[in-house]
């Protein structure tokens, strides 16, 4: 008799790059990044089933117009995981797409794992599986992670203060392509070398102010509501830092606290109730 899970579910946070500073293209195409990137506690659920009827089902606030066939980073996941196995798969869908936060290379990473459980099968190897997309490696981990190259070189945080903030999408799509596309230069400095350490989140904030998301500024001249969405964050009570996520259009404010991130995220709906609004707190991979 198998003792193999039949089921299984894995959470796929949100992915936030804090730092996003692009310092070099290939001759391939690809962007060279080097990015400090953490998880949170908001974000999608995938759910697998191995004596289920094959396929994707997809529900949730964000399910329309989510596709259920290969096109999906979820089947993707499965096919380069468990290509021969009847599994049923379904998708809770609560991060916008496109918003840059990495809501389809989780949800393939969330996948990868609930196959991993129901199959009794070792995790890929996170450099193994860069084809399925560059942030899947790193959303595999979901830890603290500093992502350098094309996001195959992967090493971890540690010792980040407490992380608190707020999750803003005007529910607007920015195209990847078309924000790198705007870039005017694709060699600027990295990070430095070394990471400090920080005392509290005040200093980390300090910190970060000094970094850059060097696709900030083209994501904002394609979609201008990028700045209103900055400036509405920035001037929330306690704010440390107001910034854009990845390509965009989803922008993020810290905070000290948790309390002051969900009255942030309280006070902008209630001005803007047509965004997409999320208080989040770190969230990492046990």
């Amino acid at each position: 008799m198998s003792l193999l899970p039949k089921t299984a579910e894995a959470f796929a946070p949100a992915k936030i790059n804090l730092t996003l500073h692009v310092t070099g293209q290939r001759e391939d195409g690809y962007h060279l990044l080097d990015s400090l990137v953490v998880f949170v506690d908001v974000g999608d659920r995938v759910l697998a089933k191995a004596d289920g009827p094959s396929g994707l089902t997809v529900t949730g606030p964000f399910a329309e117009g989510v596709p259920t066939d290969g096109a999906n980073l979820v089947m993707k996941a499965k096919a380069a995981f468990a290509p021969d196995d009847q599994v049923s798969l379904h998708l809770d869908k609560h991060l916008p797409s496109a918003s840059g936060i990495g809501g389809g290379s989780s949800d393939a990473a969330a996948t990868l794992r609930a196959l991993s459980e129901v199959f009794d099968r070792p995790l890929p190897a996170p450099e193994s599986i860069t084809r399925l997309g560059a942030d899947v490696p790193v959303c595999l981990r979901a830890r603290p992670t500093r992502m350098r190259g094309i996001g195959d070189q992967l090493d971890p945080v540690e010792g980040l203060p407490p992380i608190h903030m707020v999750l803003v999408n005007p529910k607007v799509e920015v195209p990847t392509p078309k924000v790198f596309a705007a870039l005017c230069t694709k060699t600027n400095r990295a990070m430095p070398e070394d990471l400090p350490e920080w005392d509290d989140s005040v200093a980390f904030a300090a910190w970060l102010h000094r970094q850059r998301n060097d696709l900030e500024m083209p994501a904002r001249s394609i979609a201008p509501a990028i700045g209103v969405v900055l400036s509405r964050i920035a001037a929330t009570d306690g704010c440390l830092l107001a910034r854009m996520s990845g390509s965009g259009a989803t922008c993020f404010g810290l905070y000290a606290s948790r309390t002051e991130a969900d009255w942030a995220a309280h006070d902008i709906r209630e001005v803007f109730p047509d965004w997409w609004v999320a208080a989040a707190s770190e969230w990492a991979l046990r």
